[in-house]
């Protein structure tokens, strides 16, 4: 297993174009080690006797039927928006740098 070291969380961080800062940058260091330490004890277990699963738990779908509705009232919806431009939403493109980075 390679070493997460902060050189490494921020390449991967740069490669995602997220901007992090020095504290996330060391939080996140730390939280992935963690991880990675788990991860590893994991190989000491013996799985040879558990089947392959997509999920441990019993899953059912719980469909309801579609039925429209009217919508809220466009003055209503916008009254929470930080940003807008008319009866839009403004918000930030996602390819964008992060202002505070």
């Amino acid at each position: 297993m390679l070493p997460i070291d902060r050189g490494r969380v921020e390449h991967v961080a740069g490669l995602a174009r997220i901007a992090l800062t020095d504290e996330e940058l060391d939080r996140f260091t730390g939280q992935l080690q963690v991880v990675l330490g788990a991860i590893e004890q994991l190989k000491d277990v013996d799985t040879s006797a558990v089947p392959p699963s997509a999920s441990v738990l019993p899953l059912e779908n719980v469909m309801r039927e579609d039925e429209p509705r009217p919508s809220l009232p466009v003055a209503v919806v916008l009254a929470q928006a930080p940003d807008r431009e008319g009866d839009l939403f403004r918000v930030q493109a996602s390819l964008e740098e992060r202002p505070d980075a």
